[in-house]
């Protein structure tokens, strides 16, 4: 593959260069520095064609000074092609997610942590992994020895923007592949002209000629979805193209098939059960991925998933392996090979072609694991887990109504996704409550003391609490919600929402318990008034200018010191101390270089 690709040096931007050499880093680059503004979007842009006597390789990495490791070359190239069983004819789009396999690098994006601290936890950027987006043409073509055009174009990006992707795929991979290389060169700069995503910002995207309009979702946005706001389109010639969501699949098109499952699969998905989807083709496997891990919305979901995945990876071994439990991850495959290699994984799904007829395809079953046969297994979902709460008929009836009444699909998606919305609410609005009651009281919080603990959480005393405050006052679903919650301990999302939730909380005391020493520093200061004894403070002049502030005066001390006791003096004085030696290291980082830092 490396042969394909040369080891030229760098090259000046603007050129289309082919991956560079081999490196497990990445070239240093500067705010200042050319592509800082595609790399807000994209890590690079790749194309992935088939070789005769290499098969999969990488023909270009662009921009050119982006370094990928030899893993991460050899994962693009396998994961940008349908398997040889999908039988692909045509063009395809489907999506891939992969370790970036140096670990954790720092981000280019200076941004990185204000984007993600503004972001929803859903839409925040990967810290470990990249998600491919892929458009895969392949067609009947005499001039090649093969017989065929076989070729993928793939951004690559640490953004789960599926839907703008896709969309920005559309118009470049035809163009693309016509034009080859002065196309996706002119694209990349155009794409480095563009406005950094950011959350709650509408963004007028120009592209090839057209501008694309989106809205990045942000933290505060209610939990209801709607399309962006379409503002300034008088100034826009031609008139935007305007996509709904940057990140939302056709939900009811991807559960067609398993609408009477989607709640069991729900709890699947919420625990954190290993699970299989075994599709015929790259582009079902990976959309039913994406849906399966955007049912738990507004949730984090803390587990790995792979909508995308061959026995050519690099992690094929740790997931097939036997010698220990199947790892918490939902795996999309195409290769039916998988079935007799994960027969022992407890959750698999098997699903058929797709058909868009007007009445609802036929639904897979629940069956036993014991029902699973190699490579001529019928679609189904394969399990022997129980669901712990009752199916949403009223749903289903909704649902099969708008079927008949040809009901939009993007209407019937709003449904599902608003159903699982609320069902995940009203899962985890009992836990924030209690959650929120191990709080200390402000009344608690003193300056001169140690700030209080958060209190444990105790499992006995949260299910406790769901006889009074539990999930029945907002769902009307009934079933075993105790043993629900007791499995949910277990998964690896109870452990990210708790740590999350802790942290947050941590934070607010801390800056609760700074609050109080701040405001009998300001007493001691004079700034509490006559009653303190500062009687007010006349402006002194500064270097020219008027410093209204307010500043420590022995009068001032003395008097506040006269009802505090020696220890409490000293107490306050200690912990004003080790608040301000936490705080400098982060005011050090937001001060201005080339200035001193003093405290005042």
């Amino acid at each position: 593959m490396d042969a394909l690709l040369g080891t030229g040096p760098r090259r000046a931007r603007g050129c289309l260069g082919a991956a560079g050499p081999r490196s497990s880093g990445r070239a240093a680059r500067t705010p200042a520095a050319p592509w800082a503004r595609f790399s807000a979007w994209l890590e690079c842009v790749c194309v992935v064609t088939f070789d005769l006597e290499l098969g999969q390789a990488l023909e270009l990495v662009y921009p050119n000074d982006f370094r990928l490791t030899d893993k991460e070359k050899s994962s693009i190239c396998y994961l940008s092609f349908p398997d040889s069983h999908s039988g692909c004819l045509g063009d395809t789009q489907f999506s891939f997610r992969m370790r970036q396999c140096g670990g954790q690098r720092s981000p280019w994006h200076a941004d990185d942590r204000h984007y993600n601290s503004r972001a929803p936890v859903a839409l925040q950027r990967e810290p470990a992994h990249y998600f491919g987006y892929v458009y895969f043409r392949q067609v009947k073509d005499r001039s090649v020895k093969r017989g065929y055009f076989q070729k993928s174009l793939v951004l690559v990006s640490r953004l789960p923007f599926v839907r703008l992707f896709q969309a920005l795929l559309s118009l470049i991979a035809p163009e693309y592949f016509d034009k080859l290389a002065p196309c996706l060169e002119a694209v990349c700069s155009e794409i480095d002209q563009w406005p950094a995503p950011a959350p709650g910002q509408t963004l007028n995207l120009p592209v090839m000629g057209v501008v694309v309009q989106v809205r990045i979702p942000s933290r505060v946005d209610k939990s209801e979805s709607s399309p962006p706001k379409q503002c300034d389109q008088e100034n826009l010639l031609p008139a935007p193209m305007v996509l709904a969501s940057v990140h939302e699949l056709d939900l009811f098109r991807c559960f067609r098939p398993v609408l009477t499952h989607v709640q069991t699969l729900w709890e699947l998905v919420l625990l954190g059960e290993p699970l299989l989807v075994l599709a015929p083709s790259p582009d079902v496997s990976s959309e039913m991925v994406l849906a399966l891990t955007s049912c738990l919305q507004p949730l984090r979901f803390c587990c790995d998933f792979r909508p995308y995945f061959t026995i050519h990876d690099s992690e094929f071994k740790e997931f097939t392996t036997r010698t220990q439990a199947p790892p918490n991850v939902v795996l999309g495959v195409t290769n039916p090979f998988f079935i007799k290699t994960l027969q022992h994984w407890p959750h698999i799904l098997r699903v058929g072609e797709p058909k868009m007829s007007g009445d609802l395809p036929k639904q897979v079953k629940l069956k036993k694991p014991s029902r699973l046969k190699t490579l001529d297994t019928k679609p189904g979902l394969y399990t022997a887990y129980t669901a712990h709460l009752h199916r949403d008929k009223a749903l289903l009836k909704r649902l099969l109504k708008g079927v008949q009444k040809k009901r939009p699909s993007d209407v019937q998606s709003a449904l599902l996704r608003r159903h699982l919305l609320e069902l995940t609410q009203s899962f985890i609005i009992p836990l924030e409550h209690y959650m929120a009651s191990l709080m200390p009281l402000q009344k608690s919080i003193t300056p001169w003391k140690t700030p209080p603990q958060i209190r444990p959480f105790s499992q006995d005393d949260f299910l406790r609490s769901l006889e009074h405050a539990g999930p029945q006052l907002t769902c009307i679903l009934k079933g075993d919600w105790l043993g629900l919650y007791r499995r949910f301990f277990k998964s690896p999302h109870f452990d990210g929402w708790y740590r999350q939730r802790h942290k947050e909380m941590a934070l607010k005391l801390e800056a609760l318990h700074l609050e109080a020493i701040c405001e009998a520093v300001r007493e001691a200061g004079g700034w509490g008034g006559p009653e303190c004894g500062g009687g007010g403070h006349r402006p002194r002049a500064v270097g020219g200018l008027a410093d209204s502030r307010p500043h420590l005066t022995l009068q001032n001390i003395e008097t506040w010191m006269k009802d505090k006791s020696e220890v409490e003096v000293v107490d306050l004085v200690l912990k004003l101390r080790e608040k301000l030696v936490r705080c400098l290291p982060a005011l050090s980082q937001r001060h201005q270089p080339g200035t001193e830092l003093r405290l005042p």
